[in-house]
C-alpha cells in the first residue's frame, strides 16, 4: 500500500502548502525509544535485546518553503515526474533548500525504481550534513532498496543513539526488523514514527499492518476514496485486499485454521519430471474441496495457485480479482482470489481458505503451485533426497505453552501481513539453523559470488537454474549470450538470457564450478523493496534436505551426495 493522499475541494497554490506544510507533524512535546544496535541485519545474534535510551523530543510543528511544500505534495499524489522536476529546480536554484531537495528527490528516485540516481542524490545530501539526519536516514533507505542491511540498519540507528531523532529512521528500522523477523520490535519502531509523524503517507503504509481486522477495513475505505501515488498494480492489491477483508467479515473470520487432530503429518513429494530420467521439480498432492491436485512445491512462491480447470471442478468462489505475478516478460496473467471450504494437505485438513486461481488451463504444465509459506505456523522439512514433506510443530517460545502453538496451527494460503508480535526466537535445538531475511514469501541468503561480498539470493524451489542478475553478474564474472537457452514463468519467456560459471558460497556451503543462468529479477526486487541478486534453484538444492522455520526466518541445510539415494536427476 502506498501513501494516504488528501483530495482538496479548490485550488492549492504555493502559498497555501506553505501554510498548511505546518499542520504535517503535531506541535506536542513527546518521549521516543532510541535503540543502540543489536538487531540482525547481519542477519545474526538473533536472541540478543538492543540496549535503549529514552530522548524526550519537542515536536514542533515543521515548516517548509513554498517550492518544498508544493514537490511535497506532488510526491504525495504520485505525480513523480512534476515531483522529480520541482526539487531538480530548488536543486539548480542552490539556497537554503537545498538540503530537503536533495532528500526529496532521492525518494522520488526510488519511488521510480531510479535506484542509482537515488544513491547519488542521497550522496549528495550526506556531504552537505555528514552523520546527520535526515540525510543520513535518506541514505539508509536508498540501503536498503540495495539490499546492504548492515549499511541500512547503522544509517537508521546511529543518529538516534545521540537522540538526533527522525521518523523516517523508526520506518527504517521496521521495514529492517521485519526483514529480520522481529515483529514485536517493528511494531514499537512503527508506532514511534507515526507518534512523530503521523501525517507522513510511507510511514501510514507500515503502520496499517498494526491496525485490527475492523480498523484495517475502515482504513482502506477512506484511502481508496481518495487520491494517492498508488500505481496501477498497488492499488489493485489494495481493492482486492479489502474484498478479502470484507469476505472474511461475511464469512465470520474464515481463518484457514486446522480441523484435523493431528498437529503434524509426513506426504511423499511427488517428482515432476521431462522424461523417465530427468526431473524438473518436486510436488505436493493436495485436495482442495475434495479435488485432488498435484502442485509444484515453490518457495519462490506465495500461497496456493491453481489453474481454471481445477478451481471450477472444486467449485472454488470466486471473490475478487488478482492478478499474478512472476518470471517473464509478457506481464501479470489475470486470475481472482477465490475462496475454498477446505484443502487437504496429508493428513491435515484446513477449513476456510483463500487461494488464487489462474485463468488458464495449467500453470506450466501443472496443476499449480504451493509455496512453502503457506506452511508458516510448522517447522517445513523439504527432504528432497528422501522424497518427503514433513510438517511438525514448530518449538514453541519460552513463555508460551505447545498448546499455544498448536491453537494457532493454519494454511496460510493467500499470506498477508500476520499477526505475529514477537520477535525471532532460535531455540536450542535451532543453533546451527542459519539465519535469513524474509520479505513476504521470499526467504533471502546472503551469497557469495567469486568469493565477493554477500548480495541476497532467494531460495526458489521453483526456479530450474541456479540464476543471478546481469547487474550482480557484471562485478564478478563474464556474461555468456546463450541463444538456445529458453527460461519461463508464470509471465510468460524470458528475453535476454546469458550463462556464466562460478563459485557460490551460501549458510555452509560452497560450491565451485556452479553454472549460473542470468538474466533481469527487476520485477522481483521492485515487488518486495529490495534487491534480489539471484535465486538458487532446484537444479543445486534438491540434493539438499531443508528445513524452514518461517516464523522465525531461519533454514537449515544438510547435503546428501549425489548417487547415496538413486534417483532421476535435473537435466
Amino acid at each position: 500500500m502506498r501513501q494516504l493522499g488528501r483530495r482538496l475541494g479548490f485550488a492549492i497554490t504555493s502559498a497555501f502548502l506553505a501554510t498548511i506544510a505546518a499542520t504535517l507533524v503535531r506541535a506536542v512535546p513527546t518521549q521516543v525509544e532510541a535503540r543502540t544496535p543489536g538487531s540482525q541485519a547481519a542477519p545474526q545474534g538473533s536472541n540478543q535485546a538492543s540496549n535503549a535510551v529514552t530522548c524526550t523530543v519537542e515536536v514542533s510543528p515543521k515548516t517548509y518553503s513554498a517550492p518544498i511544500a508544493e514537490a511535497l505534495q506532488l510526491y504525495r499524489t504520485g505525480k513523480l515526474d512534476a515531483a522529480a522536476a520541482a526539487y531538480n529546480a530548488i536543486i539548480s536554484a542552490g539556497g537554503p533548500d537545498l538540503l530537503l531537495a536533495y532528500i526529496g528527490l532521492s525518494r522520488v528516485y526510488l519511488r521510480q525504481e531510479k535506484v542509482n540516481e537515488a544513491f547519488a542524490v542521497a550522496s549528495s545530501a550526506v556531504a552537505l550534513t555528514p552523520g546527520k539526519t535526515p540525510a543520513i536516514t535518506a541514505l539508509g533507505e536508498v540501503y536498503f532498496r540495495q539490499g546492504k542491511m548492515r549499511l541500512a540498519e547503522d544509517s537508521f540507528l546511529n543518529p538516534q543513539k545521540v537522540c538526533d531523532i527522525d521518523a523516517r529512521s523508526y520506518l527504517g528500522l521496521a521495514k529492517i526488523y521485519r526483514a529480520t523477523s522481529n515483529y514485536k520490535r517493528e511494531k514499537r519502531a512503527i508506532g514511534q514514527a507515526y507518534k512523530l509523524d503521523p501525517d507522513d503517507p510511507d510511514i501510514k503504509r507500515v503502520y496499517m499492518d498494526t491496525l485490527s481486522h475492523a480498523e484495517r477495513i475502515k482504513f482502506l475505505q477512506d484511502y481508496l476514496s481518495r487520491e494517492t501515488n498508488d500505481d496501477v498494480e498497488d492499488r489493485a492489491g489494495l481493492v482486492r485486499e479489502l474484498a478479502v477483508l470484507q469476505d472474511q467479515v461475511q464469512g465470520t473470520g474464515r481463518g484457514c485454521r486446522i480441523t484435523s487432530k493431528l498437529t503434524d503429518t509426513e506426504t511423499p513429494l511427488e517428482p515432476l519430471l521431462e522424461d523417465p530420467k530427468h526431473i524438473r521439480g518436486y510436488g505436493l498432492k493436495i485436495k482442495v474441496n475434495g479435488v485432488p491436485a498435484k502442485l509444484l512445491l515453490d518457495t519462490g512462491a506465495g500461497g496456493i495457485l491453481i489453474d481454471k480447470r481445477t478451481a471450477e471442478k472444486a467449485g472454488v468462489k470466486k471473490v475478487a480479482d488478482a492478478a499474478a505475478g512472476g518470471i517473464g516478460d509478457k506481464g501479470f496473467a489475470s486470475g481472482y482470489i477465490g475462496f475454498a471450504n477446505f484443502i487437504q494437505v496429508g493428513d491435515l485438513q484446513f477449513e476456510g481458505c483463500y487461494i488464487q486461481v489462474l485463468n488458464r488451463r495449467s500453470v506450466l504444465g501443472d496443476d499449480g503451485l504451493i509455496g512453502a509459506d503457506v506452511f508458516e505456523s510448522y517447522l517445513v522439512d523439504i527432504d528432497f533426497p528422501d522424497a518427503k514433506f514433513k510438517l511438525s510443530a514448530l518449538p514453541p517460545y519460552p513463555d508460551a505453552s505447545p498448546k499455544d502453538a498448536v491453537s494457532q496451527a493454519s494454511l496460510a494460503s493467500n499470506p498477508e501481513q500476520g499477526d505475529n508480535v514477537r520477535d525471532r526466537y532460535v531455540a536450542p535445538e535451532m543453533k546451527k539453523y542459519t539465519p535469513v531475511f524474509r520479505f513476504y514469501h521470499m526467504l533471502l541468503i546472503p551469497t557469495s559470488v567469486n568469493n565477493s561480498p554477500a548480495t541476497l539470493f532467494a531460495m526458489d524451489t521453483g526456479a530450474f537454474a541456479n540464476t543471478i542478475t546481469p547487474e550482480a553478474a557484471k562485478q564478478v564474472t563474464k556474461l555468456n549470450r546463450d541463444e538456445d537457452l529458453r527460461v519461463e514463468g508464470i509471465n510468460g519467456e524470458v528475453k535476454n538470457v546469458y550463462t556464466s560459471t562460478v563459485s557460490l558460497k551460501f549458510a555452509y556451503f560452497k560450491r565451485d564450478r556452479e553454472e549460473l543462468t542470468t538474466f533481469s529479477l527487476d520485477s522481483t526486487s521492485k515487488a518486495i523493496g529490495t534487491e534480489v541478486s539471484g535465486l538458487l534453484g532446484f537444479v543445486m538444492l534438491y540434493m539438499l534436505d531443508i528445513k524452514i522455520d518461517y516464523r522465525d526466518g531461519l533454514v537449515n541445510f544438510t547435503y546428501v551426495p549425489l548417487g547415496a539415494k538413486p534417483k532421476p536427476v535435473p537435466n
